[in-house]
This record gives structure tokens, sequence and C-alpha cells, in this order.
């Protein structure tokens, strides 16, 4: 059985690396299928999938975030030094969204339109959230207390807040409160509404998957209080539990016959459905725990630990492959077969990219010392 801190690091792995493969698969069956195989029961459940990439990147960004805040109070940083570092960081993920769609604005020219640099992907928001995770927590210990327990409860307590705030905020944002006063850049960080005339879904503005990220992050300072320290299974069978619970309450909700909402849209915008994604993410972690600290996750070499650790990198390159100009196949002209031995090769690719990125990690300066003429001696 695996040490208990080295099982609470490889269940973020691994969880990364399965939002990973659910991304590839999304990625792929709907870049290469033909439109008759579009219509399949297959791809329906391949997109239902896809519904779940997206999520757990934020969730895990919001669990790693308290993760790193919690070590930096640790060190003895003030409540400001600690905002400044978590904020800073947030703003590099944001620039590297930005220089992800230089990058595809430039692979695609002159056909891609110019508007698509300013696309909102999930980068971008990724970073934002994690911006306003470093606020969030900043005013949680406004005034600043040096028990660490109470902070975590504090910054907890403001984690939900903002989620459950982000979450009912987004219906009316995206219909009846929606800010076309805003320039159409700065509304579709708000509601992704980009060029056309009324938000898209498939876009990832703040409202509503930034709550994402802080139901991730009260997440992780529940792990992190002294109570989930001291029992550190029943905190994550607690929180698997919680999870079913939730969609269930969620659900009979959901059932009733009134709305709050003049516009109500269950699968886009609906607090219903993202509670009930809350819901599924709990039980995702728990299981995740579980079959890295009992299971066979780290038996030997895992594929998912190992991918989750380059999710970056391997979300940034397989882009290109699958809709980019060098799609390994042609799209949209596949059957399911063909386009699942692409989604295998497209797999192992990035396993094998990851492989060498954590090898060569950190080896440059290595590389640059041997490269170096060596002086001569003297005489």
């Amino acid at each position: 059985m695996p040490a208990p801190a080295r099982s609470r690091l490889a269940y973020i792995d691994w969880m990364r690396g399965l939002a990973c493969v659910l991304m590839f698969q999304t990625h792929c069956y709907d870049s290469w299928l033909s439109p008759e195989a579009r219509k399949s029961t297959f791809f329906m459940w391949s997109q239902l999938g896809g519904t779940l990439p997206a999520p757990l990147f934020l969730f895990l960004a919001g669990i790693s975030f308290a993760l790193v805040t919690d070590k930096l109070r640790q060190k003895g940083l003030d409540a400001e030094q600690v905002a400044r570092s978590t904020i800073r960081r947030g703003a590099e993920i944001f620039a590297l969204g930005l220089l992800f769609r230089l990058q595809e604005y430039a692979i695609a020219f002159p056909w891609a339109p110019w508007t698509d640099l300013l696309r909102v992907d999930i980068l971008n928001t990724i970073g934002l959230s994690m911006m306003l995770m470093g606020v969030v927590c900043r005013l949680a210990v406004l005034h600043a207390t040096k028990d660490p327990a109470r902070a975590r409860w504090r910054s907890a307590a403001a984690a939900v807040a903002a989620a459950l705030a982000i979450s009912l905020l987004t219906p009316p944002l995206w219909t009846t409160w929606r800010p076309a006063w805003l320039p159409w850049p700065l509304q579709s960080f708000i509601n992704g509404v980009h060029t056309f005339d009324k938000p898209q879904p498939w876009l990832f503005p703040v409202f509503p998957w930034a709550a994402f990220a802080f139901a991730g992050l009260a997440t992780g300072f529940l792990l992190l209080s002294d109570w989930g320290r001291k029992r550190e299974a029943a905190t994550f069978a607690l929180v698997g539990a919680g999870g079913v619970a939730l969609i269930l309450l969620v659900r009979w909700l959901d059932a009733r016959p009134f709305q709050f909402y003049a516009v109500y849209d269950f699968w886009h915008t609906s607090p219903n459905f993202f509670l009930i994604r809350v819901g599924i993410l709990g039980m995702i972690l728990a299981g995740c725990y579980a079959w890295c600290r009992w299971g066979a996750a780290q038996w030997g070499f895992s594929p998912l630990i190992q991918m989750g650790q380059t999710s970056l990198l391997v979300y940034w390159v397989h882009i290109e492959f699958v809709y980019g100009r060098f799609s390994i196949l042609t799209k949209h002209a596949q059957s399911v077969r063909t386009a699942s031995l692409g989604l295998l090769a497209i797999f192992l690719a990035m396993l094998l990219l990851s492989v060498l990125r954590t090898r060569w990690k950190g080896r440059g300066q290595e590389v640059l010392a041997r490269l170096r003429p060596t002086a001569p001696a003297a005489e």
C-alpha cells in the first residue's frame, strides 16, 4: 500500500490523466467522424463524456490552488504575499491561453478569422479562475489570523459562496441581464457571446465555468483541514457520498413544477446541472483516491498518472493533430472504427511525449554544460 502522502499526489495526477483521456476521445470523434457516424448512439455517449474534461480540469485547478495556498501559508508568508504569488500564477496561465490562441491563428492562417485570437478557451478561464481564487482567499482572511485551521475554514466557506454566486448568476447573465453594453471581447469572458448574437455553449466564459474551480478550492481546503488529515480515507468517502446525495437532491429540486428563472436552460446555464456535475466530480474524486490508495493505479507504471503530470503539454499538442492543419486523419470523413484507431494513436503519442517531457525536465542546463567548450588547462 502506498504511503498516504504519495497517494494524495497520485490521485490528483490520475484524475487529471482521466480528464486527458476523456478530452482525447471527445475531440477525436468530434473532429473525425463522418456525418453518418455522428448520428449514432455511440457518438451521443462520446459527447456526453465530453461534458466532464473541462469541469475536471477546473475542479483540480481549485484543489491544487488550495494545496499551494496552504503550503505558502505554512512557509510563513502573510496573506498579501500569498495573494500576490497565486494571482501572478493565474496571470501566467491566462497569458499562456492567449499564446495558445495566437498559435492556433498562425497555423490556421489565412483561413481563420482574426476574432479567433480573442476566443475564450479553457486555459483563459483556468487563469482567470486562479486570479479570482487568489482575491477570494485574500478577502477571506482580510483580518489576518494566525490560526491556520481557521484560515482554511474561512477560505473554504468563501469558496462555496463564490461557486454558488457564479452558478446562480449565470442564467440571467446569459439571457435577461446580458452586458451587451460591453465590447464583445469583454462580454465574451462573462457569457461566451464571442461575435455572435447570443452566448455560445462551446466556449468557456467565467460564468459558469469558474464555479467548478471554486468548488475544487472548497474541497481542497476540506481535505487539508485537521479533521480531513486525521481521517483521510473517511474524508474522501464523505466527499463521494456527499456527491451522491447532492445529485439526488438536485434531481428532486429540478423535478419541482416551479422555476426561479424566466429563461431556464438545464444543459448550459442551470445551477441544477452545475450541482449535478459537482456531485459527479466528488464521486470521481473519491474513486480516484481509492484506486490510487488500494487499487492497481500504482502497482507499476500508470499511463494516467504519467499523463496527468504533463496535462498542459498534451492538451496543447494534441489539438493540432486532431483539429489543426496537421490532423492525422481526414476530418468529418471517418467511421467509428477508423476514428477509434486514430484515438489510440493520439493516446500513445501523447503518452510518449509525456514520458519524454518528464525524463528531460530540468536537463537543459546539463545539455548546455556539455555543449559549452571546456577552457584549456593552464600550463
